[in-house]
């Protein structure tokens, strides 16, 4: 069994850091990038939490749409676990975690309540439903009226960046983003980033789409997106992108750097999600920030609710931050 010891060993740093970072201690005060490699390798030692001496109340499961090895490639959605594991054990909850590759387990136990992360298809959700009626979608609201669901405003975020754009005088802005990539055909592929920016950008009556530019959500999709909009453009290239998370901002740095066009002064750079290593970056990513860990417990707040007896359904809109750091001054 991994021990905080273990994942200290692994992660460089003190076993009371571990300790405090794993229990959410609000008054310790490491950085972002530190978290997230003591996450991290809780992750890939597979560590779980003690059980503490009191009784649970209830036994709960987290559900994961998608395969264990992409989910735990995302840093929101092992926030968002985390953010679920740490209130669970607040509310004396036993958790137990399915991914797409074990979900049929899911019927060999007794749950009182469910917590479902990522989008998921009628048939899914049928097959949840006969677990427990208690559920509560994160990232997903299949139906406001039935289920609770705890979502991020990404039309609101995707205004603030636009807005943000339009008042430093950009009015040639491009998008680069990505849609998930779903196993299952039958569950919408749809991005509220991508049709928030055009809708948007359609009212202010300065939308071209021929710059936007739309793939998968990676490093090296946002790298071929940007080569592609450079050799679009020339010396059109717009001024301003909106890039649809921070992992492919990586990206299209990189390919501006190639051929030598400068960031800020020739194209500034908003992303999505504020990543640890955002600030990091050069020149610092501007970015915005999504409250992962704190999704993850409100959705089982909402959870709680249900166990005593709420019945009108919730629907969660946590808000984001717009971070402005070197790439779009």
């Amino acid at each position: 069994m991994t021990t905080i010891k273990d994942i200290a060993e692994k992660a460089g740093v003190s076993i009371a850091t571990v300790s405090r970072v794993l229990n959410y201690d609000p008054g310790l005060s490491v950085s972002d990038d530190t978290k997230q490699r003591i996450f991290e390798t809780a992750d890939k030692l597979s560590y779980r939490k003690k059980s503490k001496v009191k009784k649970s109340i209830a036994k709960i499961a987290l559900v994961h749409w998608d395969k264990e090895k992409k989910v735990l490639d995302t840093f929101h959605n092992m926030s968002v676990r985390f953010g679920i594991e740490n209130r669970c054990e607040y509310h004396s909850l036993l958790i137990s975690i399915f991914f797409h590759e074990n979900a049929k387990g899911l019927a060999d136990e007794q749950f009182q309540g469910i917590v479902a992360i990522g989008r998921f298809d009628e048939q899914q959700i049928s097959s949840l439903k006969k677990v427990s009626n208690n559920i509560v979608f994160v990232d997903f609201s299949p139906n406001e009226e039935y289920y609770d669901s705890v979502l991020t405003d990404y039309k609101s975020a995707t205004i603030k960046v636009l807005d943000h754009f339009i008042s430093l005088g950009h009015q040639n802005i491009g998008y680069i983003g990505g849609r998930e990539d779903f196993s299952n055909q039958s569950i919408e592929n749809y991005d509220s980033r991508e049709s928030t920016f055009k809708s948007y950008l359609e009212e202010k009556r300065i939308i071209q789409q021929n710059n936007m530019y739309i793939s998968n959500f990676s490093a090296d999709e946002g790298y071929r997106l940007m080569k592609q909009a450079i050799q679009d453009n020339g010396d059109q290239l717009p001024t301003a992108f909106l890039v649809g998370c921070d992992s492919m901002a990586i990206g299209c740095l990189n390919a501006l750097r190639e051929v030598n066009i400068p960031v800020p002064e020739r194209v500034s750079l908003i992303a999505m999600n504020d990543l640890p290593f955002s600030k990091y970056l050069f020149p610092t990513l501007s970015t915005v920030k999504i409250y992962s860990e704190q999704m993850g417990e409100s959705a089982v707040d909402l959870l709680m609710e249900r166990l005593m007896g709420r019945e009108i359904a919730k629907k969660i809109v946590v808000s984001s931050k717009l971070m402005i750091r070197n790439s779009s001054l």
